[in-house]
């Protein structure tokens, strides 16, 4: 089985505290997130096994059947915070999509996936790994926000785009970032099919969790 690991790059710049005293690091992670529309169908998962530094520290998904159009078998996560440092780490087995088989393109699998964060002293760290992939093909060396298209839609639009080892900052930077193993993107340019695919996700705040907007 090929395995392929890697960092998503250099530490995440830190930056001003939202408040004068920030709360302590914070990391949360869950093994993916399916929100998806074909026609008048809408299918959402919501984070599947999450975890958080604040409870629950693990969690377990049995996985199975997503729709008509996609599975995992069954993934982990595990959250939690080691003196000033926070992780968060998931994992998941065998995802498959038939999807886009419907529309003239490939099934999509990974064998295994994995992602993680850790917090630094002002900043974090990202790390994903999986095992073999179908569908699409990627080089030896993946770099950090590695895009690459499905081709075959009508009018030379694409089926989707995928981008593997995938990391958020937010702009400016505050040192906190979310980091996914893959992302699908249905139909980036319009189509008879619209939403987002994620397979392990991991977010660290070195500074504490935000408040939701």
């Amino acid at each position: 089985m090929l395995s392929v690991t890697m960092l998503t790059g250099a530490l995440v710049a830190g930056g001003t505290a939202a408040s004068a005293e920030p709360g302590p690091a914070w990391a949360s992670a869950s093994v993916g997130s399916v929100d998806v529309e074909i026609g008048d169908e809408h299918v959402v998962t919501g984070e599947m096994a999450p975890c958080d530094v604040d409870g629950p520290l693990t969690a377990h998904t049995a996985g199975g059947l997503i729709g008509d159009f996609a599975r995992f078998t069954g993934g982990d996560s595990n959250c939690g915070r080691t003196g000033a440092v926070a992780v968060g780490e998931a994992s998941g087995r065998r995802f498959e999509t038939t999807l886009l088989k419907r529309y003239g393109g490939p099934v999509l699998t990974v064998r295994t996936f994995l992602a993680k964060c850790s917090t630094t002293k002002d900043g974090s760290l990202g790390y994903v790994e999986f095992g073999d992939v179908t569908g699409f093909t990627l080089p030896e060396t993946i770099p950090q926000n590695y895009r690459l298209t499905i081709a075959g839609g009508k009018g030379g639009t694409a089926l989707a785009s995928l981008t593997v080892n995938e990391t958020v900052t937010p702009k400016p930077p505050d040192g906190s970032l979310v980091t996914h193993m893959l992302h699908i993107k249905l139909f980036p340019q319009g189509g008879p099919a619209k939403g987002d695919i994620y397979l392990g996700t991991a977010r660290c705040d070195p500074y504490g969790k935000k408040p939701t907007p």
